[in-house]
């Protein structure tokens, strides 16, 4: 038993590492070396949305008053859905320590708390989608490559400094 509770509580705690420290932010259409669309891909650096990066580097886009606006108001609606949702994982996770500690642990409950922090990081990851599909509409096609380019160099620069660490 104490090795399923160490199991259980190491991969409570990986899960709670994950998801704080995953940055939620998604390559444009077919970014990077391995394609996939904008909605699609992994997580970029840096932990900002696709849509900071794109308003980070709104001159370079060419970026017109009204594209920042409606960015700027994509990003603070999608900043307000998942900090309450990340605080109940963060909760719910901490909960799950702290039962998988008991001895016994009470697996069902254990249980019951997991799929609850399902539940809320499938809802995160609906919001990240969400606001990357509606930054998506926001820029042009032009702009969308601009910005693929982007994140292109940026990933590789990344690469670079890992391999030279190394």
């Amino acid at each position: 038993m104490n090795k399923l509770t160490g199991f259980i509580f190491g991969g409570a705690a990986l899960a709670t590492i994950a998801l704080v420290s995953a940055p939620m932010a998604a390559a444009p259409e077919g970014g990077g070396p391995r394609g996939g669309s904008f909605a699609h891909r992994g997580h970029m650096a840096g932990g900002a949305p696709l849509i900071s990066i794109a308003l980070k580097h709104k001159t370079e886009l060419n970026l017109a008053t009204d594209q920042v606006a409606n960015l700027e108001k994509i990003k603070s609606h999608y900043e307000s859905q998942v900090t309450p949702l990340r605080q109940q994982v963060q909760t719910i996770e901490k909960e799950i320590a702290n039962l998988a500690q008991q001895t016994p642990a009470n697996l069902i409950q254990i249980k019951s708390k997991l799929q609850e922090a399902e539940k809320l990081r499938s809802e995160l990851r609906y919001l990240q989608l969400e606001a990357m599909e509606n930054g998506r509409t926001v820029l042009t096609a032009q702009q969308r490559d601009q910005l693929k380019t982007l994140i292109g160099s940026r990933q590789e620069n990344f690469r670079q400094m890992h391999k030279q660490r190394s």
